[in-house]
């Protein structure tokens, strides 16, 4: 078994690997969906009992077969929200790799950077497709961890972006972020800005990036672009929301990475579902991402209005990267090799 650390999978791994694997994944599903396992994952909230900051625990296995070979890659995934209080990651997580004919665990690897550069990969395809080709501004909301990959997905698809413009709940967090971006990724020569002010930033941005934990909409229809694309890859649980009502209900295309997990922990489109005032309902849903990839849906950009990707995620995609990793790792002979 190799163990790879979190520098061996961050030399091995970057967003245009992400990026290409999930596309290819996406369509070997649909090609061959038996090929592809991924069962609900396990959530198990952490901390109910207790004063602290209530976060959670995941388990998330998949098996997937090739053509060739079969493997089973399986996710553990911690989510400690009290941790940016100790300058620690606010997820941590650890993935094995095993081959399932003979049982072999091929790797056991860090699995915070594997997170973080497979969900900001999904919005990277999601703008890729509904994004204008010509978008020359993405507005970040919520710089915390998660946004600093799903920034980097966006400037690989969309090579006319000229500005990113921050907005967080804390102008320290906002500031901070644009430092260690800068610092980085200096491949990407953009002008970053901080506002203060949530209405000033999102007023002409042609891409919208949310990660937060909110739990009600950050902002409405009214303040946004009318052919603006929204990335929004926080509030994963039912009671959590960062997208308003209002904006769900005024898009033109609604996508999800994931129907079947959506169902159970999109909060910004359960909630929408749910209220009585709103007249979104999953009905609504244009599809998911796989029918972008294999265009069994296209979007006439010229009359898409507004358009919203909810991530969730799905153990699949995490699998596609991590597989992707170990191969690599095993060919070049990385990591530490250890006897079981």
């Amino acid at each position: 078994m190799r163990i790879l650390d979190s520098k061996t999978v961050k030399d091995q791994l970057n967003m245009s690997m992400a990026i290409e694997s999930i596309e290819m994944l996406l369509k070997l599903q649909a090609q061959h969906p038996e090929w592809v396992k991924c069962p609900e994952r396990l959530v198990i909230p952490t901390f109910t009992a207790s004063d602290k900051n209530s976060g959670s625990h995941l388990s998330m296995p998949s098996v997937l077969f090739d053509g060739n070979e079969e493997f089973a890659i399986v996710k553990l995934v911690t989510i400690c929200p009290d941790n940016p209080q100790r300058d620690l990651p606010t997820t941590t997580a650890v993935v094995s790799v095993s081959n399932n004919d003979t049982g072999e665990i091929l790797a056991f690897m860090d699995g915070v950077y594997v997170t973080q550069v497979r969900t900001a990969a999904l919005s990277g395809i999601a703008s890729k497709y509904l994004a204008k080709p010509d978008s020359q501004q993405v507005t970040v909301i919520g710089c915390g961890g998660m946004a600093y990959e799903q920034l980097n997905a966006v400037l690989t698809v969309c090579p006319n972006i000229k500005t990113v413009v921050l907005w967080n709940r804390t102008t320290k967090g906002a500031n901070i972020f644009k430092t260690q971006f800068a610092d980085q990724y200096p491949e990407w020569p953009v002008t970053i800005e901080v506002c203060e002010d949530i209405a000033t930033a999102l007023k002409d941005a042609d891409i919208i990036n949310l990660a937060t934990r909110a739990t009600e909409g950050l902002f409405e229809h009214s303040q946004i672009r009318a052919d603006a694309h929204i990335n929004a890859v926080g509030a994963y649980q039912p009671e959590m929301k960062e997208v308003s009502d209002s904006i769900i209900e005024a898009c033109s295309h609604v996508f999800i990475d994931d129907i079947e997990g959506g169902l159970h922990e999109a909060g910004d489109l359960i909630q929408a579902d749910a209220a009585e005032d709103c007249d979104w309902t999953w009905k609504n849903l244009t599809g998911d991402l796989a029918d972008l990839v294999t265009k069994k849906i296209t979007i006439d950009q010229d009359k898409k209005g507004v358009t919203l990707f909810k991530s969730v995620g799905a153990a699949s995609f995490d699998a596609a990267v991590a597989l992707k990793i170990a191969q690599k790792a095993k060919t070049a002979g990385l990591g530490q090799f250890v006897e079981l």
